[in-house]
């Protein structure tokens, strides 16, 4: 996963439904030789897929890691998934970098989120 430490935390926006999510759990292996810059390729290379809504990341102290991708529609999940450069990226993944992970894809039919409102005087 990307440092992100520069920018604020906050999840992916509630979208309008249907959309669809990509969640993906790993657990990685010791060896991470290169992990890092093709994980910066490939949340690159997403930006790019026409649909693609964003992504969320977490990690446990325990080693597991999830993402969790949102597109627009199938056809967008669709040409993430079939992406020459990605499916590279899985490959290398299963032979070097996870022990194990799973995938759930999933159309979104009900959405909504908060933001706390930031108060302009102090407690």
């Amino acid at each position: 996963m990307s440092n992100h430490s520069e920018a604020p935390v906050t999840p992916v926006d509630a979208y309008e439904p249907p959309y669809y999510v990509a969640v993906f759990s790993a657990v990685r292996t010791q060896d991470q030789s290169g992990f890092s810059e093709t994980n910066a390729r490939m949340e690159d290379l997403v930006k790019d897929i026409p649909g693609f809504l964003g992504m969320d990341h977490a990690q446990t102290p325990g080693g597991l890691g999830i993402t969790v991708g949102y597109f627009r529609d199938a056809d967008a999940l669709t040409e993430w998934r079939t992406n020459a450069e990605h499916r590279a990226a899985q490959k290398r993944g299963r032979v070097e970098w996870y022990e194990s992970y799973t995938l759930h894809v999933a159309k979104v039919e009900r959405s909504h989120g908060f933001v706390r409102e930031q108060s302009t005087t102090a407690r």
